[in-house]
């Protein structure tokens, strides 16, 4: 059996999907479903057997072997919320809850692959997985780097394996859901639904309008990266997640017009609760991802977005 957590999120759901479309259906979900709209993330799914994620918690706290032969751990629950300052919160989803399931892998030996993700290099121009890269600038990417600095402590040869994949721009099916932290691509989707134009930000931080850069990258993608460790236990450390291509929001943004054969592009101001703690600019470089076995090439927003507009 494979535990996914957080497997009606957004990359969760999709791993799940993707596990399914290998033939694995032998797969134990956790997930915290208050909000249960999100089941529609998995109504298409095929899962053994589920866990709550607040239960799931106490179970390890308590010592329990919530495992309970999983051959797989792919952690995926977080809480992604950017904008989110209540450190105690984040720290204990995101950091005491990656520790303790951590933990009991190591203890049992089962493969241990994780989320983490690009926010942790901040608004720096290096994307390394590197410490002299990693500047985080909001709560989010603090839990998040600091349980990356926990992993170090273990690498480069766990007692078994651990692997952590800093996700760049995510973007593609099933992330309805996640609101105003859903990807510009459904963003500009959505707008061009209801109106004529798509709306992105005037410049910052020396790049002009909508030329703001980013690593898109199409959650399809990501679901590889993730089945390729699962499938190469040999592998473990720390590595970027992207296309190693940054790419402008205007491109997004014209790839979803050219999708939609209309629609013009509009500029709004920078919002002021964003200035000091906003990617402008992000890069992966996969030179670990690679040097680890890792040799598909990713989808440039031009293919991904098509791909991503025909499923909505």
């Amino acid at each position: 059996m494979i535990i996914v957590t957080g497997a009606a999120g957004f990359i969760g759901a999709n791993v799940v999907k993707g596990l399914n479309a290998a033939g694995e259906t032998d797969i134990r979900i956790v997930e915290d479903f208050e909000d249960g709209r999100k089941m529609f993330n998995l109504a298409d799914c095929q899962i053994r057997d589920y866990a709550d994620k607040e239960q799931f918690l106490a179970s390890m706290r308590a010592g329990v072997d919530v495992l309970n032969g999983a051959t797989a751990v792919l952690h995926q629950g977080a809480c992604s919320t950017t904008t989110e300052w209540n450190g105690r919160y984040m720290m204990e989803t995101n950091f005491e809850f990656s520790k303790l399931l951590l933990h009991q892998c190591l203890d049992q030996g089962v493969p241990y692959i994780y989320a983490s993700s690009a926010s942790v290099y901040g608004a720096g121009h290096e994307f390394r997985v590197d410490p002299a890269c990693e500047h985080p600038i909001n709560m989010y990417a603090f839990s998040k780097l600091a349980f990356d600095n926990y992993v170090r402590g273990l690498l480069p040869k766990p007692p078994s394996q651990i692997v952590g994949l800093r996700y760049f721009n995510v973007y593609g099916p099933r992330e309805q859901h996640k609101g105003s932290m859903a990807s510009v691509a459904w963003h500009f989707h959505n707008q061009l639904l209801e109106g004529d134009e798509v709306r992105l930000f005037t410049g910052s931080d020396g790049y002009g309008d909508g030329e703001q850069r980013r690593d898109f990258v199409h959650v399809d993608d990501i679901v590889k990266v993730n089945l390729w460790f699962l499938e190469n236990p040999n592998a473990s450390g720390i590595f970027n997640a992207g296309t190693g291509r940054s790419q402008t929001f205007n491109e997004v943004a014209q790839a979803v017009i050219d999708w939609h054969g209309r629609g013009k592009i509009s500029y709004i101001p920078f919002p002021d609760h964003l200035k000091g703690s906003y990617q402008s600019f992000t890069e992966a470089d996969l030179s670990g991802l690679r040097e680890a076995g890792y040799s598909d090439e990713f989808l440039p927003v031009q293919h991904g977005v098509p791909r991503y507009l025909d499923l909505l």
